[in-house]
């Protein structure tokens, strides 16, 4: 199966990534991971994408986006890559699903994961407890107590979602004011099942079948305290989905993908764009500005590959 350009990802990087590219007659594949639509599907409301003046669901304009991109002719592989050879032209890519895919181009667009916490208790009690999703798992603690740990735009919006369910939610944060934007914070505030936990991190999610407490150390007097819960919600950053390209493509300390400011990666052909290269902005209307620019650079990539084969044949005739 090969393909003029295969874009790794399906948020809105790689879904305008594959507007522009399907636009421009690239036939493109999408290959959309665990995750279809990205982070942004799982956001209860997007409220600062450009053209939605009453907001709207972090999936809904995901499928919006894909259903726009397929119009013009993007095909779409549920897979997860395991493996991209760079060493051949074109290049070659593998999947879980047992799939080998060629392609002239290919756009990484893989986004971030959620960072965990990193504390006893959290992988043993996942899906019993602790949730990374609150859209996807906020029913489930319907008339409940649940901790929120950040103090960002994510866990400030998530948070307030899941009011619409639980009882009490309680928002511990590491520091004594809060990086939200204000009126995210303004409606925390004055939302009476909101109560915050100042100068404060979690240290152990404890529970044997399902979370019960969390422990608590105040950073500033060192106090350990113990806080009854029936759910975590840890919102505290990302981290890039780049592991699949540690070796091949030039990475930053973080994890992110090296580009030169044009969505071009140290290996010609390979383009990245999104959260998976930005550990500063982070938005989806950003990260759809970079599929735009990887779509139209793989574009002009094209081009000029073509155009040099077409010279290098004249000359050989002549």
């Amino acid at each position: 199966m090969h393909h003029k350009v295969v874009i790794i990802g399906s948020g809105p990087a790689g879904l305008t990534a594959a507007l522009y590219a399907a636009r421009a007659n690239l036939e493109p594949l999408v290959i959309r991971g665990l995750q279809p639509g990205g982070l942004i599907a799982t956001t209860s409301e997007v409220e600062n994408y450009p053209g939605f003046p009453e907001g709207i669901g972090g999936f809904e304009l995901a499928e919006a986006m894909e259903k726009q991109a397929a119009r013009f002719g993007t095909q779409y592989l549920d897979s997860m890559v395991t493996k991209v050879d760079v060493d051949q032209r074109p290049f070659v890519i593998h999947t879980d699903g047992g799939q080998t895919v060629t392609a002239d181009a290919i756009i990484v667009s893989t986004g971030a994961s959620p960072r965990k916490l990193g504390v006893p208790g959290e992988a043993e009690l996942a899906n019993r407890g602790v949730s990374y999703c609150a859209t996807c798992d906020g029913f489930f603690f319907r008339g409940k107590k649940v901790v929120v740990v950040g103090g960002g735009n994510s866990a400030l919006d998530e948070g307030l979602f899941l009011t619409r369910y639980v009882d009490e939610l309680v928002i511990v944060h590491r520091r004594d004011t809060l990086r939200a934007d204000p009126v995210l914070q303004e409606r925390a505030f004055n939302n009476p099942k909101v109560r915050f936990i100042w100068n404060s991190t979690v240290v152990a999610i404890n529970g044997k079948d399902k979370v019960e407490s969390v422990t608590l150390r105040n950073l500033k007097t060192g106090e350990m305290s113990e806080l009854p819960t029936d759910g975590v919600f840890p919102y505290i950053g990302h981290v890039p989905n780049t592991e699949l390209f540690r070796g091949i493509l030039e990475l930053d300390e973080g994890g992110y993908i090296v580009t030169d400011g044009r969505t071009r990666t140290n290996i010609p052909g390979i383009f990245a764009a999104g959260d998976v290269t930005d550990h500063i902005y982070r938005q989806a209307v950003t990260a759809a500005g970079d599929g735009c620019r990887a779509a139209m650079e793989a574009t002009w990539y094209l081009a000029e590959q073509e155009h040099a084969r077409a010279k290098a044949t004249a000359t050989a005739s002549a």
